[in-house]
């Protein structure tokens, strides 16, 4: 019993080694058939020709799609040509032998449309001039609707010798006909209104160049206070003057140094030609933010300010804005004060704090005073705009303009009054 026991034992791991050294044998054979290198080596390889570069690409298409029939997964693998040799041979069609310093370009893959341009290729590390171009300048081109012009100049001050030099470079955009158009321009330092300086006249053009230099003697301490005007007519048959427009620019913000001059252009403004009111007028923009619930007041100027010559009354004047609800007091800003001009030029923005609820119930007072030694202020005049309950006329028609553009400024003249 005990020999037929161990004779099965024996049998069973037999059969078990058996079948443990077939699955060896079949692992062996399967791995060196079916599993190749990934890259064959290729031996006695010879020199290629110049048709086996012509044709290189027919190659590896030929034998990718061999690989795809045969199902070998490898990657075909091609010798690049190597140009020590000049055993190239049947030139044909023109064709020329590639020289040794010029880089190999494989056949069919053509130079990248980057480094080309309508007048040949760029090398890779050089610079093509047409793409480091500056943008146009459309200063000259770029004009809002109902532009009448535009004047291009440049200010700068000398300290040593107290001297302003204007530079008067061009005009542009005039809305006269070219063939009569006779353009020139005044230049006035106010508050001077009597003396001014005037440059050439230049005939049957619209877009006038000038270049142009004109010097005021001016103190460095009054220099910042005052303001220049620039005034572009336009000459007659007959001689007469006819104003085109002017420009005004308050020297008081600009920092003037004698390091160099930087070009500024304006557009220009149709000057105001209604005679003043008895109490003078004043110009402002109004806009309101409904987003920031923010009203923006920019004080542009007054004339025609009928200053009292009084002792301790200087012939100066500021402007006092305030913010009205339900006519109660809620908020007040002053402008600087510019001496010695019936027409001061302000030019300074302030802004309060309206919610938009509050709109119907707001208003804003706008009063002019003459500056007094002390601090009794002497009332030249005021203005209030806001809606119906406050205001009418040209005040209302403001108001209601400002809330129909929002974001927007909207510019008016208004003349001053007394109220009681």
């Amino acid at each position: 019993m005990s020999v037929q026991v161990v004779a099965v034992a024996g049998g069973v791991i037999g059969g078990v080694l058996f079948l443990l050294l077939v699955g060896i044998c079949i692992y062996i054979l399967w791995k060196k058939v079916c599993v190749g290198p990934p890259y064959e080596e290729l031996h006695n390889v010879a020199t290629p020709t110049h048709t086996d570069t012509i044709t290189a690409d027919q190659m590896m298409t030929s034998s990718v799609g061999h690989n795809k029939d045969n199902g070998n997964k490898g990657v075909p693998f091609i010798l690049p040509p190597k140009f020590h040799g000049r055993d190239w041979v049947d030139l044909q069609n023109g064709e020329r032998i590639q020289a040794d310093s010029e880089p190999y370009i494989a056949p069919g893959i053509l130079p990248r449309s980057s480094f080309c341009s309508m007048g040949g290729a760029y090398v890779l590390g050089s610079i093509n001039p047409d793409l480091y171009k500056y943008p146009d300048d459309n200063e000259e081109t770029d004009f809002p609707k109902g532009n009448i012009g535009r004047i291009w100049f440049a200010v700068e001050y000398e300290h040593e010798t107290e001297r302003l030099v204007v530079s008067l470079i061009k005009v542009r955009n005039l809305q006269l006909n070219s063939d009569s158009c006779n353009p020139f321009v005044k230049i006035h330092l106010l508050p001077d209104e009597r003396r001014y300086l005037q440059s050439k006249a230049k005939r049957k053009t619209v877009n006038p160049h000038f270049d142009e230099n004109f010097v005021f003697q001016v103190s460095s301490k009054t220099v910042h206070h005052r303001t220049l005007r620039f005034s572009i007519y336009h000459v007659d048959k007959i001689k007469k003057h006819h104003l085109l427009g002017q420009v005004l620019f308050p020297l008081k913000n600009e920092n003037l140094t004698d390091d160099g001059k930087l070009v500024i252009w304006r557009d220009l403004e149709v000057e105001n030609m209604e005679p003043p009111s008895e109490y003078g007028d004043i110009q402002f923009s109004l806009s309101y933010n409904d987003y920031l619930g923010r009203m923006t007041v920019v004080v542009l100027r007054a004339k025609g300010l009928p200053f009292q010559v009084e002792p301790g009354k200087s012939r100066s004047a500021f402007i006092k804005v305030s913010l009205m609800n339900h006519n109660k007091f809620i908020k007040s800003k002053k402008t600087a004060v510019v001496c010695g001009s019936p027409n001061p030029v302000y030019n300074e923005t302030l802004s309060f704090k309206l919610e938009q609820n509050e709109l119907d119930t707001a208003s804003l007072s706008l009063c002019v005073f003459q500056s007094s030694e002390g601090d009794k202020n002497h009332l030249l005049g005021r203005v209030v705009v806001g809606p119906f309950m406050y205001a009418r006329g040209r005040e209302l028609e403001h108001w209601n303009e400002m809330l129909n553009k929002p974001k927007e400024l909207v510019k008016r003249w208004h003349a001053l009054c007394i109220s009681t």
